[in-house]
């Protein structure tokens, strides 16, 4: 726990939305099971944070001061995701407690952090400490309009749809600024292989939760909405496009990555963050072409929402592996010492993307 990730939560972030895509296919036992598992990692992490501010408050504020600050907005957008995932279903109670403790840790993280980032005299003045973590200030505005117009479409009143759409629009816009900062930061600085998965891949995924919740908005009634639907459903096209035009480009840097300068597939917390875009991605396409009317792109979307839970399958797998190795290996006697790789992966956790190069 003192060593705990800023960004453990995207765990959860990628455990809902695959559960989520998984209820939206038909396959309500499977989503059921990982709706179960994604609420039992929130149980266990967030009093971790709390602990650990309270236990180890200078190495809390150490990160919450340093260029992965917003990882720290996984609590908030965790929230919102397993709040989209269970009104839904008929649990509109329980979505909204998850909405609200979303909801105030937006608002506290999404001021909070680059407040702190801007006024601290600790942090170091180079774009290289901008890093893919940074889209989730865009992820954490739009996973609570995500939330709300999710809760809107099975309650009634006006505050949820209003706040559905403020979130939405401030989320496209922190998108569109967070973009400019990190490909600026990609074309301008060297980038190292084992930063370069996270950056990208949240790249494609905040887009994608753009989607998701503008098609979520449009099926709002007509009398809820400050923005006219064309507008909405334009922009949610756009979107889906360029996330889909990211996709080659994801995969040939993965090439790049493990191929070319030979980087070990090895598990660290970052395939979480490689997870939620492609969950993200799937039941976007999904989504979209429902609202659309585009059979095509619902077909393609079920393809999708079933890789997506493949990739949870490998990336679990990797991580429950990568627990009980260093266990198995102290077995072997006191005269087999793990390896330094070993050690590593045994280790805490943190976001490759953030460590500044040498």
């Amino acid at each position: 726990m003192a060593g705990l990730n800023p960004g453990a939560l995207a765990f959860v972030m990628g455990t809902g939305i695959v559960s989520t895509g998984l209820y939206a296919n038909g396959a309500r036992t499977a989503s059921t099971a990982l709706l179960w598992v994604a609420v039992a990692g929130f149980a266990v992490l967030v009093p971790g944070y709390g602990w650990r501010l309270l236990r180890h408050r200078q190495r809390f504020l150490a990160d919450f001061l340093g260029p992965q600050a917003f990882a720290f907005l996984t609590l908030a957008i965790s929230s919102n995701v397993l709040a989209a995932r269970l009104a839904p279903s008929g649990h509109a109670a329980v979505a909204g407690a998850f909405l609200a403790f979303g909801a105030l840790g937006w608002m506290l993280l999404d001021y909070g952090i680059p407040l702190a980032l801007i006024t601290t005299l600790r942090r170091s003045p180079s774009i290289d400490q901008v890093n893919g973590t940074w889209f989730l200030w865009a992820v954490g505005s739009e996973s609570v309009a995500l939330a709300a117009a999710a809760l809107a479409a099975v309650t009634s009143g006006h505050l949820l749809p209003t706040l559905a759409v403020v979130c939405w629009s401030v989320g496209l816009m922190q998108y569109l600024l967070t973009a400019a900062i990190v490909l600026a930061r990609l074309l301008a600085r060297p980038v190292r292989p084992e930063g370069l998965m996270t950056s990208v891949w949240i790249f494609m995924g905040a887009a994608a939760l753009i989607v998701l919740a503008g098609v979520r908005l449009i099926s709002l009634p007509s009398g809820s909405l400050m923005l006219a639907r064309p507008v909405i459903v334009g922009s949610a096209v756009v979107l889906w496009a360029f996330s889909s035009w990211l996709i080659p480009l994801l995969l040939a840097f993965g090439v790049w990555r493990h191929a070319v300068r030979r980087l070990p597939l090895r598990y660290d917390l970052g395939w979480w963050n490689l997870v939620f875009p492609i969950g993200m991605y799937a039941v976007a396409t999904h989504e979209l072409g429902r609202a659309t009317g585009t059979s095509w792109m619902i077909t393609v979307g079920r393809w999708e929402v079933w890789t997506a839970a493949v990739v949870w399958v490998v990336v679990f797998a990797a991580m429950v592996a990568a627990a009980l190795r260093p266990r198995l290996t102290s077995r072997q006697g006191p005269g087999s010492r793990p390896s330094r790789a070993a050690d590593r992966e045994g280790s805490p956790v943190r976001f490759s993307s953030t460590r500044p190069p040498p």
